[in-house]
């Protein structure tokens, strides 16, 4: 077990990070790509029921591609960094929302967050979290800045979020899940 890291892959199971556009295998070690798993059953459903054309949809170069992206480490050991739908492209960089609420979280002043994409004419698109403070912090320009650099030191200082959001509470599921989609369709002017 590697803290953090989603495991390796079972022993009769072959999977990877492959390049999105291609489903191309990527041997670079810590470079975000598109978790792939490929057949033969039963390491993997037949289709999806009565939905056979969106279920072969899913596929890239014989790879079945799951919905999520990560990164691999020198062992094989999986490092998850987002939905492929919430994964934000930042100027070319790739930055999953996970990890820079977790980084959040780590500040004392941070009792929920929620990061998605914001759009932005010079990067195409940047990081913006939503924050709910903790009790006892006010928002203010200086604690924005503040979880800003503690994000860079966290993280690497091309992913802390540009923009930051102080609200009273994230819109949520009836179980609990944080409404990313909801976040992002308000950013982009999407209902």
């Amino acid at each position: 077990v590697k803290p953090g890291s989603m495991g390796r892959a079972f022993p009769a199971l072959t999977a990877t990070v492959v390049e999105p556009k291609t489903g191309t295998p990527i041997t670079e070690t810590g470079r975000v790509g598109l978790i792939a798993v490929k057949p033969p059953w039963p390491s993997l459903m037949r289709t999806y029921w009565n939905n056979t054309a969106t279920y072969y949809g899913k596929f890239l170069n014989g790879w079945y591609i799951c919905g999520d992206q990560a990164s691999l480490d020198a062992e094989g050991y999986f490092w998850f960094c987002g939905r492929d739908d919430d994964v934000i492209n930042t100027a070319g960089h790739l930055v999953g929302p996970f990890e820079i609420e977790s980084a959040l979280l780590e500040h004392p002043a941070v009792a929920e967050s929620a990061v998605v994409s914001s759009p932005d004419a010079q990067r195409g698109e940047v990081v913006k979290a939503f924050v709910v403070l903790a009790p006892g912090h006010e928002a203010s320009e200086a604690l924005a800045a503040e979880l800003q650099e503690h994000v860079k030191r966290v993280t690497a200082p091309y992913k802390y979020p540009r923009r930051i959001e102080f609200v009273d509470e994230l819109p949520k599921t009836v179980s609990g899940k944080i409404r990313r989609v909801e976040l992002r369709n308000r950013e982009w002017g999407r209902r």
